[in-house]
């Protein structure tokens, strides 16, 4: 009766919801945390034994990190944002190189009439560190007059890069599988004063359950100190009226961390300043704009949130933003595909009486979505 009953809620014709929520990572990272401190069932509850000698196995991370370093790392990051706001300059400014090239000229200089998406990959090296990154434009955001549906080009090739890595998860051999997932999303707020624009408010509303949103206004130099703490709290409180979910920072037990946490999350949203123009200040040499009343400091906290922006993104929680992609943006496209192929099947089983293979397939790269008839098995079918 109880499998009845989970397969009527399975199937039934409303669209299937996500299981995952971002909200509940946080429980169930700890919960992976008991399970890993109490072992196995055998071994729970007994302290470690210590050892006579030398083995080896705290080498182990070593191992880890040797490897990882030979393989490289990957990130997508993904800006939106109206012309003119600086989007081009602040990644130049963020990862200190100049992405864009005579030939490839930045989002902001080629004319475009329509919303599309533009990719470019770069290959960094740091301390023998390789990090191949891929940074996601969408020039003509919100530059037309009527801007109804201007997220949709957006959110379907974000959806297309989970569609190829689900793909390519479903195929019998997995040996290559880049992740060309969107792991974050830089969205850029005009530095009006008046807080969200409608725009601002559907566009998040659209992604939040597709990507990690980070918002940030841009320009900040246009604005003084009062009224970016006043704007800041007015985005702040739009987000909570509007239930927009952006990027949470994940608890940590570590009293130190936490407080290193706290600082970045009071200074969220992040008011920004970015360039490419280097100004002797005080004999060093450092990025910054100049104006007749003085010079603002890029990396400079006490003139704007760069510093911490750099910090959260690249040194400190680039691996939990890659994490929460995996683990509950595409972990909810990857439930609400299967789920659907799955009712698909189960209504052609039912007028046909036997589950037809074909409808597993995906029509567009010929892969078959082998997962599921585990999803089918799991539900009693």
């Amino acid at each position: 009766m109880e499998s009845l009953s989970k397969r009527e809620a399975f199937f039934k014709n409303e669209p299937p919801t996500a299981k995952f929520d971002p909200t509940t990572r946080d429980k169930l990272d700890h919960k992976m945390d008991k399970e890993k401190e109490n072992g196995h069932p055998e071994t729970s509850g007994k302290a470690p034994k210590e050892l006579d000698g030398y083995v080896g196995f705290a080498n182990l991370p070593n191992q880890v990190y040797r490897k990882s370093v030979k393989r490289g790392f990957e990130f997508t990051l993904m800006v939106v944002g109206q012309s003119g706001l600086g989007k081009s300059t602040l990644i130049n400014t963020l990862f200190l190189t100049d992405l864009y090239s005579a030939d490839y000229p930045g989002p902001s200089y080629r004319i475009k009439k329509t919303v599309q998406v533009e990719t470019t990959q770069v290959l960094l090296k740091e301390g023998g560190v390789q990090l191949r990154l891929t940074v996601v434009d969408t020039p003509g955001f919100g530059d037309a007059v009527d801007n109804s549906n201007c997220w949709q080009p957006v959110t379907d090739y974000i959806d297309s890069k989970y569609e190829e890595y689900l793909n390519a998860e479903s195929r019998v051999n997995r040996k290559t599988m880049p992740d060309n997932r969107v792991h974050c999303c830089l969205y850029f707020i005009t530095p009006s004063g008046h807080g969200l624009k409608p725009l601002d408010v559907e566009f998040m509303k659209r992604l939040h359950d597709k990507v990690n949103i980070i918002p940030m206004i841009a320009k900040a130099d246009t604005m003084t100190p009062d009224e970016c703490r006043e704007f800041k709290k007015t985005i702040l409180n739009e987000i909570a009226q509007h239930k927009i979910k952006i990027y949470e920072f994940p608890e940590c037990d570590d009293e130190e961390e936490n407080k290193l946490q706290k600082k970045l999350k009071d200074r969220v949203p992040f008011a920004v300043v970015g360039s490419n123009t280097l100004v002797s200040v005080g004999g060093k040499t450092v990025r910054a704009r100049q104006y007749p009343w003085g010079i603002v400091e890029v990396e400079n906290l006490e003139h704007n949130d760069f510093l911490a922006l750099r910090n959260m993104l690249v040194r400190t929680h680039l691996h939990d933003l890659k994490d929460v992609t995996n683990n509950v943006h595409y972990e909810n496209y990857r439930y609400n595909k299967l789920a659907s192929v799955a009712t698909k099947g189960k209504e052609k089983a039912v007028g046909s009486k036997e589950l037809n293979l074909e409808t597993a397939e995906d029509e567009d790269s010929g892969e078959k979505y082998y997962s599921v008839f585990f999803s089918l098995h799991k539900y009693g079918i």
